[in-house]
């Protein structure tokens, strides 16, 4: 197995399953969040938000944000260390 793809396998180590475990799930709330961000666009770009409902959803989105980069602070994670390789079908998360 090549050096790539030990990286990112989960590993049954008791020091590091906090972490590893922690990255899973933060990259699962990072993936919905952006794709709740793209919906929350699409919306907006349509029309479909009042002014109130935009600020509302903009003020949710940067607090998420920010809890996002708290929570990868904490246990020592990089946003790149959530972009999961899928091998052939690239990466998880898109590029920003």
């Amino acid at each position: 197995m090549s050096e790539e793809g030990a990286r990112w396998r989960i590993a049954a180590d008791p020091d590091t399953v906090q972490r590893d475990l922690s990255r899973l799930v933060l990259t699962i709330v990072e993936l919905v969040r952006q794709l709740v961000e793209r919906q929350c666009v699409r919306r907006m770009d349509a029309g479909n938000l009042t002014d109130e409902q935009v600020e509302a959803l903009g003020v949710t989105l940067m607090r998420l944000e920010e809890a996002m980069g708290d929570l990868c602070e904490r246990f020592e994670l990089t946003p790149a260390d959530l972009n999961l390789d899928l091998g052939p079908l690239g990466t998880l998360l898109p590029a920003d």
